[in-house]
Order: structure tokens, then sequence, then C-alpha cells
């Protein structure tokens, strides 16, 4: 194998690397993947990636959903590409050799009605001896995913001395975009958690600052894991009989969507001005912009028939040719 050509594979994933992440972006999964062509390549014994290769590489892929497989495809791309600035004749795959992405299912409608029998079933859950404290931390991560639309990752990195009851806040700790922000929390949610804590207190549950605010009695106290609150989630939608016109169970990030879309019928059923609002709410839900919040308000009916009402009443008259 020639050694200095791989030295210049080496050299490259670690140059691009440092530029992006000198730029503020952690790169994480950039780096796995690229680990993972680099292994590949290694065992095919050859000394860089080309286009049999990476064709290779691809089909190793298969098992997984085609949105990864676009992801993982589109981050080898976009390494070369960055290659090719000073490697004119490196290897770069043709855009559309890439496997397309199919477009996400639509969020399913959740109902507060239906987060209340939600929060009803998981006050009954019984304590098991890997979670003693499995109905009230249950119960608390409905109430902040719901009331706070937090996603669950940043859910589940909140520490103890990441919630100021006093304040009424949850301080997120560098989230999706290596945004960090405070998020206020309702009186009915402070409330929760200032219940939840003091539960805790009386279990004598480890109190220290740098534990997990949702926490199960492993090895010690830790954190749930994503697959497992999202499991146990799954299970409380399932019981409440949440689904959609198809019979779809929705996904945990669509409690968030639920969120969005409560704080867009307060506004339109208090008359306030919509528009003004949203950038509050991309500020809230930790959005670099406006146009991603926009991404959760798609494809809405009841939005969709509030802002018709909305038009209605101020324009009806125009579009019907009436005199105002």
């Amino acid at each position: 194998m020639d050694t200095t050509r791989l030295a210049r594979l080496d050299q490259a994933m670690a140059d691009y690397l440092t530029h992006y992440r000198a730029l503020g972006r952690g790169y994480e999964q950039e780096e796995g993947v690229l680990a993972s062509l680099h292994a590949f390549c290694a065992t095919q014994g050859v000394p860089d990636v080309d286009q049999e290769r990476f064709g290779r590489w691809c089909s190793t892929l298969a098992h997984l959903h085609p949105n990864s497989r676009h992801t993982y495809e589109r981050i080898v791309y976009n390494f070369c590409r960055y290659r090719r600035r000073s490697e004119p004749a490196c290897f770069l795959p043709e855009p559309a050799s890439l496997i397309r992405a199919i477009p996400h299912a639509l969020p399913t409608p959740i109902e507060p009605s239906q987060i209340a029998m939600m929060l009803a079933l998981a006050s009954a859950l019984p304590p098991t001896t890997a979670s003693p404290l499995r109905a009230q931390v249950m119960r608390l991560a409905l109430v902040l995913l719901y009331t706070s639309g937090l996603r669950l990752g940043e859910l589940l990195r909140l520490r103890i001395d990441d919630a100021d009851t006093q304040a009424a806040v949850l301080r997120i700790r560098e989230s999706k975009f290596h945004r960090s922000r405070w998020v206020p929390l309702s009186p009915s949610a402070c409330a929760e958690l200032q219940k939840y804590l003091q539960i805790r207190r009386e279990r004598r549950v480890d109190a220290r600052a740098c534990i997990s605010l949702l926490c199960n009695r492993g090895h010690g106290w830790r954190s749930y894991s994503a697959s497992g609150l999202r499991g146990a989630l799954h299970v409380l939608f399932g019981a409440a009989g949440v689904r959609n016109s198809n019979g779809r169970c929705p996904r945990v990030h669509d409690i968030r969507h639920a969120f969005a879309l409560e704080a867009l019928r307060r506004w339109y059923a208090e008359g306030a001005d919509v528009q003004v609002n949203l950038p509050k709410l991309a500020l809230y839900m930790g959005h670099v912009s406006i146009a991603s919040t926009a991404y959760y308000l798609r494809w809405m009916p009841a939005v969709l028939e509030r802002a018709s009402e909305r038009f209605e009443q101020q324009c009806g008259a125009l579009v019907k040719g009436e005199q105002p």
C-alpha cells in the first residue's frame, strides 16, 4: 500500500474537521462517518477512496434508513469537495449518484386532552428496581416536553443545576447548532418541577449538581437513555390511544410540534399578531432562524383554520366586493 498517499488522506480528513470546527461546528457525526470510510479503505487494501470503493462503502449502509444513508453519503461528498480545493485530481462523487432522501412523515396531531390522559397514566406507573421514580420521571418528562417544546436530547441532558425553580427557568446547554438558552417555565410546569425535586429529596436521591434531572437507578443514579425514555413514552402513546387517521403512533418529537401548534392557537385566540410573535417562538425553541420554526407550522389544519378565520374577519368584505 502507498503509505504516502494514505497519509495524505489522513491529513485531508484532519484538515477538514479542524477547518469546520474552527468555525464553531461540532462535526462529531462527520468524524465518525469519515472514520468509517477510512477503515473501509484500509480493509480493502487501498490507500484512498475512489469511485469503486465509494460505491462498495455505500453498499454497507443498505440496512440504514434512506435519510440516514443520504446524510452519510453527503458527508463524504462534502469532504471530497473540500479536498478538491487543494487536490484537484482527488475523487469527487457525482451528486446524482447519492441516494435521495425521502420526505419525513408529517407529525401526528396530539391534543391537550390526550396529553392529560398520558399524564394520568404516567402518574399510575408502578416503580421498578431500576427506576424507583418511574412515575415521577415520566410525568415530568411529559410536562417539560409539552409545555417547553424541548428536544428529547435537551431533556435528557438536563442536570440538577440546570433547573432554577426560583427564577422558573431551565438552562439548555450547547444544544443543536451549538446554541445555549434559558427556557422560562409556566407556573404549572414550575410547580411540577418543584414537586418532583421534593420527592427526590425525600427519597434521598443523589442531589449533586452534576446529576441528571431525570435519572434512574442503574450503576448509581444516571440519566435515562434516549431509547429507554423514547420507548417508555411510546408505551404511554399506545395506552392513551394516541394515533393519527392511519393508525400511526406519534414520534416523541411530535410533542414539540404540539407545543408549537398550541402557541399559535393561543395567539390566534387572543387576536395577537402571529408574524410578530414567530421570532419569539423561534428563540424559545432554540432555532437559528424563523425559517426553522416554519417547518413546524406546515400542514397544521387547526392553524390553517384559525388563519382563514382571521383573514375572513379582516379581508372577507374586500374579497366579496363589499364596501368597507
